[in-house]
């Protein structure tokens, strides 16, 4: 008999170039092995020179879309990537806080060109609404900065930043030391054990759509079965192996390989 494999949906927004959000996520879990599944929150022109303009879905299709999936297929974990304002922020959270999946929330602020995927005025509403679902929140240092205010300039400084986005009310913290010089770092925190991944820095511009992929592995392995920890591990040799394979696409920033085991 076929087994119905565990199943992840992703809230966020759709990159047409392929490299990251709603694709990048779904890529991630095929070669993960579980079933994905999404909610477009937004539609963005997107390609390796950066985004050209995003649009919102209103928050009625977001709604209706989450509450189509999880009523009927039901899930064991979501992921939250581009929100890009306050009532669809404040719209995930309230769906988020009914469930009891886990909830990996990358909150993504700008595009990996700097391009402004999130509102200002939606940072509100991401501390004091969103986090609070997160089972793992997943920032990078200019993603902390805008949390917390607090600038990581090195690798000691991350776990005052850690301590300050746990206390927005997730259960687990990963700050992501990737631009940082030396060993790519992240530091996995819930107030009390601390967990340090570390990988080899790679000589590869082609990195376009990582932190929706580290995220997306993560929901991933925790419906699976793991522990944040052992979750969050898995995830990072997944990712860790992909920007190693990141590909040029375009004239500009290509994305990391998701598919790099099919051809390891």
């Amino acid at each position: 008999m076929v087994q119905t494999p565990a199943r992840v949906l992703t809230i966020a927004g759709s990159d047409s170039g392929g490299g990251a959000g709603i694709q990048a996520d779904l890529k991630t879990m095929l070669a993960l092995g579980v079933h994905g599944m999404s909610v477009i929150a937004a539609v963005t022109a997107q390609n390796s020179l950066g985004v050209q303009g995003y649009w919102e879905l209103p928050p009625e299709a977001v709604r209706a879309q989450y509450r189509s999936v999880v009523d009927d297929i039901g899930v064991q974990a979501v992921k939250t990537g581009m929100l890009a304002s306050p009532v669809l922020v404040e719209t995930v959270a309230e769906l988020l806080a009914t469930q009891k999946a886990a909830v990996v929330v990358d909150p993504v602020s700008v595009s990996k060109h700097g391009d402004a995927l999130l509102a200002e005025e939606a940072l509100d509403a991401v501390r004091g609404k969103l986090l609070p679902t997160a089972t793992v929140v997943t920032p990078n240092l200019f993603e902390v900065q805008q949390l917390t205010g607090l600038e990581v300039r090195e690798e000691a400084d991350m776990r005052k930043a850690a301590e300050a986005v746990l206390a927005f009310g997730p259960e687990w913290v990963l700050v992501k030391g990737g631009h940082l010089k030396g060993e790519a770092a992240d530091l996995l925190f819930d107030g009390s054990r601390e967990h340090w991944f570390r990988s080899d820095r790679f000589d590869n511009r082609h990195t376009h759509g990582t932190g929706c992929t580290l995220a997306s592995a993560i929901a991933s392995y925790l419906a699976l079965g793991r522990d944040v920890p052992r979750a969050v591990g898995a995830a990072k040799e997944y990712v860790t192996g992909a920007i190693r394979e990141g590909f040029p696409l375009g004239a500009g920033i290509g994305p990391v390989d998701h598919g790099w085991r099919f051809r390891a």
